[in-house]
């Protein structure tokens, strides 16, 4: 469900206890506090930022809790992960593939989906390589525009 151009949290936060529940998943106060997080989430964590900030209110949490819970959540479709070769970072909201723009600069990743024809460049590459998409990440680096103004 979408309000105001956003996927509504609590909408993707049922969407990923069911698809946990589904998959037989064990639902943990843990769990259900990191599925809120990132259904919630405006921007895209790591796993240590979603442990630290958990953290505070799970003293117990263990990164391996974190890793273990965003893998299934991956397996179901329910979260996209974005390979940054060294750090891995996770989109709760938009769980298919889209664009991401990283600052290299302020390290922050934006989402790029407002941008058309993507649909169009697979079907293409399927079309001319005769190889079948099953899934994408196209990332763009350069400068945000708030980091654009401050080196100019």
């Amino acid at each position: 469900m979408i309000i105001n151009n956003k996927i509504d949290p609590e909408f993707r936060y049922k969407k990923m206890l069911t698809k946990i529940r589904e998959s037989g998943g064990r639902i943990t106060s843990h769990r259900l506090a990191l599925i809120r997080l990132l259904a919630a989430s405006e921007g895209h964590p790591n796993a240590t930022q979603l442990y630290e900030a958990l953290r505070r209110q799970f003293p117990t949490i263990s990164l391996a809790t974190i890793y273990k819970t965003l893998a299934l959540l991956k397996d179901e479709g329910e979260v996209l992960e974005i390979d940054l070769h060294n750090d891995s970072h996770y989109d709760g909201n938009k769980p298919y593939s889209h664009p991401h723009l990283i600052c290299t600069h302020c390290n922050r990743i934006f989402d790029g989906d407002i941008i058309s024809g993507i649909q169009n460049l697979n079907q293409e590459i399927e079309e001319k390589c005769n190889f079948q998409v099953s899934r994408h990440q196209l990332v763009f680096y350069g400068l945000c525009e708030e980091c654009q103004q401050k080196v100019s």
